[in-house]
């Protein structure tokens, strides 16, 4: 069960975050608004909150998927909570990454059981419209794909230092003389 915390605590963590800025937009911006805090609007052009639905995938993807990513949710979430007990203890990567992964299903789950729509408000230039549910994950694979190059790393590095010349190896003799 102590393992467990740490599992939740991450995704608690995403959870609370994307609902209480989620909650934040809908409550303060116009659905279709913008806003910036005053000391940046130079950022405008670049970066800006704007007040958004969507009812597909991460950034905007397959639009008006929401059952099927809604299903898709509830897989995604099962498959982590089984398989997060048979992680190596010292696998600190992929726990938070299924820790961040796990918070932002969760996180944009709510929103379409909720809404049957999910709250995006996060523009980056011209990169679709997301929020920290989409973040998480996203985050939460990078992570996954940093811990799977450190372990691939690390054990070339040990099977280097292990490493034996082939029994057919040329040995250099001396010569006596």
């Amino acid at each position: 069960m102590r393992d467990f915390l740490a599992l939740f605590g991450v995704a608690g963590v995403s959870i609370a975050l994307d609902q209480w800025t989620k909650w934040w937009m809908r409550e303060n911006i116009e659905f279709g608004g913008q806003w910036l805090p005053e000391g940046l609007m130079w950022l405008s052009p670049y970066a800006r909150f704007v007040h958004w639905y969507n009812s597909g995938a991460a950034f905007g993807m397959f639009q008006d998927g929401n059952l099927v990513f809604t299903i898709l949710a509830f897989i995604v979430i099962a498959a982590i909570l089984f398989y997060y007990p048979s992680v190596e203890a010292e696998d600190w990567t992929l726990k938070l990454a299924m820790g961040l992964q796990l918070g932002g299903a969760a996180g944009n789950l709510i929103d379409r059981l909720i809404m049957q729509k999910v709250t995006d408000f996060i523009s980056i230039w011209n990169f679709p419209v997301f929020n920290i549910a989409d973040a998480s994950i996203s985050v939460g694979v990078a992570v996954l794909l940093l811990g799977v190059w450190l372990k691939e790393r690390e054990e070339k590095l040990k099977a280097s230092a292990g490493a034996e010349p082939p029994a057919d190896a040329p040995t250099e003799s001396v010569k006596e003389g």
